[in-house]
């Protein structure tokens, strides 16, 4: 196979396998992000063609956002019971199914249907408890920096993809626009079929930074129901106190981002008369902050407290938003909330991932991590539509932008009464 030459070839450089795991999972997020970022370039689109209001278009990616998180416990589970590769190539399936499925529709339960429920549950089939999995499974050190880099993907993905998709949508329509998105989406599976690998023993390999001198073997894999198995790790976290400090911090992380500004910001923009293609420049503009915050940030926490990270984090992103309203949208205030929001858009997912982690232990942390990310979606769930009825009803996106700034600073402050943690020791291992 040719990931076994490819591990051969980097282990006589000294080059971890590891690294290329990180890697194919770059390109799986970085594309994941622009077919989860695209629905806010096409509202205005939809608007136009079909007639549907804001708070209509908001309901189908509003039950898509909670889906994508209440699939990820259970994504862990078919993760560890199925394997990497098999969950991925098939949550990547589902997603292209739907998406060339609804180039034809022209009801809005058909949007309901493929962009709410099938995509919804085709991406949160991996999410971010991919990278977390690999994060835990394939390092021994450096783990903050690994789930940074993967996480900064969705930067990533919207500084590449929202610019080009609003090009596309405003020259030729929104349907060749998603046309691309299936076509990339199908570069990223070829990519998966021939690199991903399951476990460092299926290459003969220890962990990255593990210093032992013969592979892991694969723990035994549990036979019960994946049902039983999310389940049962949510009853016995949900014992613990931090695990609700950290889904309710994270259900902000997801209302304030996500839901908000990715779905909404684009046509907030064009209520203040602001192009779609430069709106889509400002949150491209975001995503070259974040990719720069979110790795920094993974850096950060594999050295610092990881809850006064989030503190920062938190209590700066509450500030943007709030100063949002006052900026007049102006070029120059669209830059300052474009610089401070972006720096920590996502540099909330390394400290979060490291904090269950340390709690929860590496066995579990995917598993655990897959509830705290459905109180992500849950958050994002709730603003898409929150912001999408304020839209309708007030005819004002601004109500929904202050309500999460508050949310944040909340979010800032109760992640101090998490217990703390030995500080990280640097780890050196080979590059």
């Amino acid at each position: 196979m040719i990931s076994n030459w490819l591990a051969a070839t980097l282990g006589r450089r000294n080059i971890h396998y590891g690294w290329v795991m990180v890697g194919v999972t770059f390109l799986t997020a970085l594309i994941s992000a622009g077919t989860v970022g695209a629905p806010g370039v096409f509202i205005v689109p939809l608007q136009k063609e079909f007639g549907w209001s804001t708070a209509e278009i908001s309901s189908a990616l509003s039950i898509r956002f909670i889906l994508f998180g209440l699939m990820a416990p259970f994504a862990a589970a078919l993760l560890n019971r199925y394997g990497l590769r098999n969950v991925t190539l098939t949550a990547q399936l589902i997603v292209v199914s739907a998406l060339v499925l609804s180039l034809g529709m022209t009801e809005v339960w058909q949007l309901v249907a493929l962009w709410g429920v099938v995509i919804g549950i085709g991406t949160g089939m991996t999410a971010l408890v991919l990278g977390a999995t690999i994060a835990t499974r394939w390092f021994a050190a450096r783990r903050g920096l690994v789930v940074g880099i993967m996480t900064a993907s969705v930067a990533t993905g919207q500084l590449v993809f929202l610019p080009l998709l609003a090009s596309l949508t405003e020259r030729f329509g929104w349907r060749l626009a998603l046309g691309f998105v299936c076509i990339a989406l199908g570069v990223s599976a070829l990519a998966v079929l021939l690199a991903m690998r399951d476990r460092p023993s299926d290459l003969g390999l220890r962990p990255f930074g593990d210093e032992g001198t013969t592979p892991l073997p694969a723990p035994p894999v549990s036979h019960g129901s994946i049902t039983g198995v999310a389940l049962g790790t949510l009853r016995d976290a949900s014992k613990s106190g931090a695990f609700w400090v950290l889904f309710a911090t994270f259900f902000v992380c997801g209302a304030s981002t996500n839901g908000l500004v990715q779905v909404h910001l684009i046509p907030m923009c064009l209520d203040f008369g602001i192009p779609q293609v430069q709106a889509a420049g400002l949150l491209a503009a975001m995503g070259i902050f974040d990719f720069f915050g979110t790795i920094m940030s993974g850096w950060l926490s594999d050295r610092y407290d990881n809850r006064y990270l989030l503190f920062w984090y938190y209590g700066l992103r509450g500030l943007s938003l709030i100063f949002l309203p006052f900026s007049d949208f102006s070029f120059f205030g669209l830059s300052i909330f474009a610089m401070f929001y972006g720096l920590d858009w996502i540099a909330t997912v390394p400290p979060t991932v490291r904090l269950t982690a340390q709690k929860f232990g590496p066995e579990r942390a995917n598993l655990v991590f897959g509830w705290i990310f459905a109180g992500h979606q849950l958050g994002a769930g709730t603003a898409a539509f929150g912001a999408g009825l304020s839209r309708t009803v007030y005819q004002n996106y601004l109500p929904a932008f202050f309500i999460a700034g508050a949310l944040c600073v909340f979010a800032s402050l109760i992640v101090l009464t998490l217990s703390r943690q030995p500080k990280p020791k640097p780890q050196a291992a080979m590059a």
